[in-house]
């Protein structure tokens, strides 16, 4: 979500974009998606610097959601329909705060409990 909104949020359905612009929803915004999106960058697969993540979290009024050792335990009752070791930790965040997910990633969706915006 975090890309999108920096990069391109036209690319956001209408559903999402209708919920991020709700005045009435408190944003927040793993602390996981940065740090995936710093290792990206790192890498050379994503062009966003931290000023523009600063920015961009500014800009949408979301605030960060910090990934305690509560959401690392949940993650051991998560079945593996995704293997991508950042998405399980926000899967297991969300889960445990009881926070929707805002993702076009279709893995998220198998997860009972989880609502998923898109």
């Amino acid at each position: 979500m975090l890309i999108f909104a920096a990069e391109a949020p036209e690319h956001f359905s209408r559903q999402a974009a209708s919920f991020l612009s709700d005045p009435e929803n408190v944003l927040e915004v793993s602390a996981v998606s940065v740090a995936e999106i710093a290792v990206k960058a790192t890498l050379g697969k994503l062009l966003l610097s931290p000023d523009a993540m600063h920015d961009t979290l500014q800009d949408i009024g979301a605030r960060l959601l910090s990934f305690s050792a509560n959401h690392a335990f949940q993650m051991f009752g998560l079945p593996l329909h995704h293997r991508d070791p950042f998405d399980r930790q926000i899967i297991a965040q969300a889960l445990a705060e009881q926070i929707p997910v805002v993702t076009p990633d279709h893995h998220f969706r198998a997860y009972p409990g989880l609502r998923v915006l898109w």
